[in-house]
């Protein structure tokens, strides 16, 4: 199986790049980000007719996730609220971030994890009590259930110094701050490894690059999507890449598609 996570930037804008994209990797499961679409007007039907089952949870010109798989999935989840109920999961749900699904004994947690803008902002503390009913979420549904997982999708956090072309004074800048890194650690600390780096230790490759400044042109890069797995998966995964083709293209989203194969 192999399951692929892209934040594609905006679907409709993106949807050659994606149908391309998938004509020439066959993927089973693919999770993306930052769709930027209501539900009523998601592009189904180019996908459908490719074969997927799609699973959506999007809002208007602001985030968004999907699940396009080719088997059916069954016991979708959208947002927090229903895991975890409305006291904790408050206002969380107002953005529409996460979306889960399963298959073959898999449950497929795909995030779109907040930015956080700037070190000390409203929106950095947002960023820091997401990730709290996240862990809660995770939690719960691992008292409930016994799927192993793959949670997956743009995380915004690089979680060490090599995932930064240039980590000299980054400890103080965003996605890569130290309250950022402990919060993925307190997720990671249930049984997650990081596929990508079972295959891959030295620094250097990267999945989001600025669009300012020649960033991808320089390999002035980010590795800020990640793909999760428990234990039983992480040991039948046979390769994790970063398949930088589709950010070459002409207007590519910012981010470039990661992809395990178990």
């Amino acid at each position: 199986m192999k399951i692929a996570t892209w934040n594609v930037n905006s679907i409709r804008t993106r949807q050659p790049h994606i149908i391309n994209w998938l004509n020439n990797n066959f993927i089973d499961v693919l999770c993306l980000q930052e769709t930027k679409v209501i539900d009523k007007d998601f592009p189904r039907e180019p996908f459908e007719n490719l074969g997927y089952h799609t699973y959506i949870y999007g809002q208007k010109a602001y985030n968004g996730v999907a699940i396009f798989s080719r088997k059916p999935m069954t016991n979708i989840i959208t947002g927090f609220t229903s895991v975890v109920g409305e006291e904790i999961a408050e206002n969380f749900d107002e953005q529409k971030r996460v979306i889960s699904g399963v298959i073959d004994d898999i449950r497929v947690i795909n995030l779109y994890v907040p930015n956080g803008a700037s070190i000390g902002s409203d929106k950095y503390e947002y960023k820091l009590q997401w990730f709290k009913v996240l862990k809660n979420y995770i939690d719960v549904l691992r008292q409930q259930e016994s799927y192993e997982l793959c949670i997956c999708g743009d995380f915004n956090i690089a979680l060490e110094d090599k995932d930064i072309y240039n980590s000299k004074g980054k400890e103080n800048h965003i996605m890569s701050s130290a309250l950022e890194r402990e919060a993925l650690h307190n997720i990671l600390e249930i049984g997650l490894k990081d596929a990508f780096r079972k295959f891959t230790t030295e620094g250097g490759h990267f999945s989001w690059w600025d669009y300012r400044s020649g960033g991808f042109q320089r390999n002035r890069g980010w590795r800020i999507d990640h793909l999760y797995l428990t234990n039983k998966l992480y040991e039948k995964t046979v390769s994790c890449i970063i398949d930088i083709e589709p950010r070459k293209q002409e207007r590519p989203s910012d981010h470039t598609p990661v992809i395990v194969e178990i």
